[in-house]
């Protein structure tokens, strides 16, 4: 049978802000652990969040170069999970109205050019970071990162090969770093990808799970 493959990415781009999403935390990098987490970012009780203005200019900015429409009214909403690194147990994010909707970037195939459609870009904060090494037995955490803007970039299943995932994480790469809304540090974790892959048949238009 001849098959191919069916590739969505969801893309975490950590916004170059001074502060995090909510709160007046700094988000510099390499910092002590949890030096850099506030009551806001650690869920105290009674604290309320503070929109970061320049985390919503970011994701307009982007939603501009791909052709978005960018919404005048968007929504957040709390997606519950329970994790240590996850104080508040639930992340403040958006789904059903963000920030952005629609969209598009065009990669280089063998073919050719190819459009590959933008679902969606919605603001989040990132969560905070588990240390393994040099716990013995133990896991330690860090809420440095806890708060720290995201902007989630979700594709269409437009992907068919593993080659074509990568032109266009290397084109999104390439746009958010010239756009300076995020400095593209995969080191960092700057830049995070993961990646929703099913087969098919090819030619069939059913998608699989």
């Amino acid at each position: 049978m001849d098959v191919e493959c069916v590739i969505g990415l969801e893309v975490h781009v950590q916004l170059m802000t001074q502060s995090k999403i909510f709160s007046g935390s700094s988000t510099a990098y390499g910092a002590s652990a949890n030096t850099q987490a506030c009551a806001v970012d650690i869920g105290l009780p009674g604290v309320l969040p503070v929109m970061n203005r320049q985390a919503a200019l970011m994701a307009a900015t982007f939603g501009l170069a791909v052709g978005a429409t960018v919404n005048p009214v968007s929504v957040f909403a709390r997606k519950n999970y329970f994790y240590p690194d996850l104080p508040k147990g639930y992340q403040i994010s958006q789904y059903e109205i963000p920030v952005v909707s629609g969209g598009s970037l065009e990669i280089p195939t063998d073919e050719g050019s190819k459009r590959i459609r933008i679902t969606r870009a919605h603001l989040e904060e990132d969560a905070g970071k588990s240390l393994h090494e040099d716990f013995h037995g133990m896991t330690g955490i860090d809420l440095n990162r806890a708060g720290t803007p995201l902007l989630e970039i979700v594709s269409e299943p437009d992907l068919r090969s593993p080659g074509e995932a990568v032109a266009y994480l290397k084109k999104l790469h390439a746009l958010v770093r010239a756009l300076k809304i995020c400095d593209g540090n995969m080191q960092e974790g700057s830049f995070r990808c993961d990646a929703n892959v099913s087969i098919r048949p090819r030619g069939e238009a059913t998608l699989g799970t």
